[in-house]
């Protein structure tokens, strides 16, 4: 069944508004969602337009929104990997994770301190306590170093 032009964009826009009455979105995010309701590409990118230039739509929000929800849970490799994933554009990602970046270290040591706030009693605890903080998002230098931080030498 195929709806008529008029209805097909009145149905576009009552999806994305809804959509983005829930939480921001990256273009490309509702792009693929909006796809999923209709495959008249033309119709979809002429919507995201006038989004955009509504400001409805906006790529740095979407940026600033995920950042501020993952910050203090999660290191910036992987915040930048997520933001990567959901079609953030590359220039806005490096802009907005600048500041996380920075506080990499504060985060996986309040992080390692809530979950474990002890060093590890052997070898098995320690390769746990450091796979917790990889997968996390924080690379392994700066895992040696919060694990040095709390008396836990390699």
């Amino acid at each position: 069944m195929s709806l008529p032009s008029d209805s097909l964009a009145k149905a576009l826009r009552e999806r994305a508004l809804r959509l983005l009455a829930r939480r921001e979105h990256s273009r490309l995010e509702l792009e693929q969602k909006l796809l999923g309701v209709s495959n008249d590409r033309a119709a979809v990118g002429a919507l995201l337009d006038e989004l955009t230039s509504s400001n409805w739509l906006s790529d740095e929000r979407f940026a600033e929104q995920l950042i501020r929800s993952r910050a203090g849970r999660m290191g910036s490799r992987r915040i930048q990997q997520e933001l990567k994933q959901k079609g953030a554009p590359p220039e806005l990602i490096s802009e907005e994770l600048a500041a996380v970046a920075s506080g990499d270290f504060d985060t996986a040591h309040a992080l390692w301190q809530k979950k474990f706030g002890r060093k590890a009693v052997d070898e098995k605890e320690r390769v746990r306590q450091i796979r917790f903080l990889l997968s996390r998002g924080f690379d392994y230098e700066l895992i040696r170093r919060v694990l040095r931080s709390v008396g836990d030498c390699d």
